[in-house]
């Protein structure tokens, strides 16, 4: 099936799918630019990993629980007279598992120098916490103080994006892609990404004179969903994963997935 929405699909933020995501869409611009930018550099793909929290259907009997109830084998068996009440509401637990993913550098080929960052943000990058966003911004310092370019794609509605001096806050988007040049820092170029339309084709900054890589996202998106088979495993019915979108935002996608056939 052709992707569904004409950028980015919410679909994708899913906690259990994003992973996968994350490093096809990692490896799909590696090899893009790679095409652009050869001989004088390499796009060179750099693994870390994460814990993260993500739902997963874990089979019967597969975790050791702190307390088990066991069944004994008996001839007389009292029954139970105690009476209980049914749950509210049934809930999935959250796992925290190491996760994998991926950062995308730019190198010369002669001196094997950092020229040009690229950061597919992932959850850890954006969750509140020390060891999260904050570690992350210590990160985007060291990389503006030496001297890098840095292109930060942020697919993900949920969690803090990366600061800014101004404007702060940024106006409301479900994806933001920040673009800072080492010629022009402090300043950022901000490409606001909603949810209606394509995702830009956005600059890769080389040494100079060297000129800019464009980026087609959307193109690019569109093509690790399809070799993904991510439709597969979606099931458009049910509201996107959280966070929730907007009022204008849910009734557009809403309507979109009816016109596209996905929904009755």
């Amino acid at each position: 099936m052709e992707p569904p929405f004409p950028g980015m699909d919410p679909y994708l933020e899913r906690s259990s799918l994003w992973p996968d995501v994350h490093i096809g869409l990692i490896t799909a611009i590696r090899d893009y630019v790679q095409a652009q930018i050869a001989p004088g550099y390499v796009a060179q793909i750099t693994p870390y990993v994460a814990p993260e929290q993500v739902e997963i259907t874990v089979p019967r009997r597969a975790l050791v629980p702190d307390v088990g109830v066991f069944e004994r084998e008996s001839a007389a068996v009292t029954p139970a007279t105690a009476v209980v009440d049914t749950p509210s509401l049934t809930g999935t637990a959250l796992l925290e598992v190491p996760t994998r993913y991926a950062r995308l550098e730019i190198r010369t080929v002669t001196d094997d120098t950092l020229v040009t960052a690229i950061e597919l943000l992932s959850p850890v990058n954006k969750r509140p916490t020390p060891d999260g966003a904050d570690a992350y911004e210590q990160k985007r310092r060291e990389l503006f103080q030496s001297g890098v370019h840095l292109l930060e794609i942020d697919l993900l509605r949920g969690g803090r994006r990366p600061r800014l001096a101004r404007p702060d806050p940024l106006p409301a988007a479900p994806y933001v892609i920040f673009l800072s040049r080492v010629e022009r820092w402090p300043e950022i170029d901000i490409w606001l990404c909603p949810l209606a339309k394509p995702l830009p084709t956005v600059p890769v900054p080389l040494r100079r004179p060297d000129p800019d890589v464009p980026l087609p996202l959307t193109t690019l998106v569109h093509q690790v969903y399809r070799n993904a088979r991510y439709d597969l495993r979606i099931d458009y019915r049910q509201p996107p994963p959280p966070p929730d979108l907007t009022p204008d935002e849910a009734a557009w996608l809403d309507a979109h997935l009816r016109a596209r056939g996905l929904r009755a």
